[in-house]
């Protein structure tokens, strides 16, 4: 007595294993040559042939002695298989080759908007066979899992698993723009205390702190919760005041004459600083390797262009 498979298993796909043989087999006319190309012993092939036979309740090969032929059936579906095999292929080659293009890059929205995004050009420039996709979320997560090659972030750069390369020293100061500084005559820190401040309140102790000010009596203002440094520098120029911030995110504004450093003195936590960060496990990585190069070249000359290093507070 012959088995019929249930209709709802007959329906259903068959395993690609069984697919791949039978397509194989199919276009050589060989279960001899459809095993070469598959890596596979003959009688796997011939296996997995018979597998889908069962699970199709049709034959779709006539076996002889020294040949293969298809029958009607297997005529019908070798075609359907080589064209969805081609079309999986085609689909696996075009993630591979995006996986190997595109830099997922996560980054600090400052540091991306202000240093990151108007450089970008140069690295096109060096490397065009790569694309950058650039993600500007402060939250800290997995970049695997995240479907991320590269974060950039602060920390003491020492995540498991990880290799951390410091860009920048995570470094404040004030900025105002240049008709504040000279109407009000900007000569002593304190001198800061009569405006608007933006930026969180714990880090304006700090620089005042480093000034000489221990308990400065800070304007209401400096509360405001901004999401980022771009804002708070925004705010302060519109609003007439000053604004905590990194200096190395805003070199483009300074030279510009948007926005002064009314004095030089910088403060920021001696443990902490801007890192780029990759997996340990990818390090090799061609494309993680020609953007980690890059910025770290371009995060040099910067420095150089704009020593802000002096007068960290410990």
């Amino acid at each position: 007595m012959k088995l019929i498979n249930k209709p709802s298993e007959r329906a259903g796909l068959p395993p690609l294993s069984a697919v791949r043989a039978f397509e194989a087999a199919a276009r050589h006319l060989s279960f001899t040559l459809a095993a070469e190309e598959l890596g596979m012993t003959q009688a796997a092939v011939s296996y997995q042939v018979k597998l889908l036979e069962t699970r199709l309740d049709t034959q779709l090969f006539w076996r002889t002695t020294r040949r293969v032929t298809l029958t009607e059936a297997g005529r019908r579906l070798a075609g359907a298989s080589t064209e969805a095999l081609t079309i999986l292929r085609s689909a696996f080659a075009a993630t591979a080759e995006e996986s190997s293009t595109v830099i997922g890059v996560t980054s600090l929205p400052t540091l991306a908007s202000n240093w990151l995004v108007p450089r970008l050009g140069s690295f096109q420039m060096a490397h065009p066979a790569y694309a950058v996709r650039l993600d500007t979320s402060p939250e800290v997560f997995d970049l695997a899992l995240a479907g991320f090659d590269i974060g950039i972030r602060t920390g003491t750069g020492d995540w498991p698993g990880y290799d951390a390369h410091q860009i920048f020293p995570q470094l404040y100061t004030p900025l105002c723009s240049p008709a504040l500084a000279a109407e009000h005559g900007l000569r002593e820190p304190s001198d800061l205390l009569k405006l608007p401040l933006f930026g969180p309140a714990g880090r304006w102790r700090e620089w005042f702190a480093k000034a000489g000010i221990a308990d400065p009596a800070l304007p209401h203002t400096v509360a405001h919760d901004l999401p980022n440094e771009v804002f708070d520098l925004t705010a302060a120029l519109s609003q007439g005041g000053a604004a905590l911030c990194s200096p190395h995110f805003f070199l483009d504004d300074i030279a510009a004459g948007r926005a002064v450093r009314p004095f030089d003195l910088v403060a920021g936590p001696a443990d902490r600083n801007y890192y780029i960060v990759y997996r340990r496990d990818r390090r090799r990585a061609p494309k993680i390797r020609a953007f980690r190069d890059w910025i770290l070249a371009a995060a040099k000359e910067d420095m150089e262009r704009c020593p802000v290093g002096a007068g960290v507070a410990s």
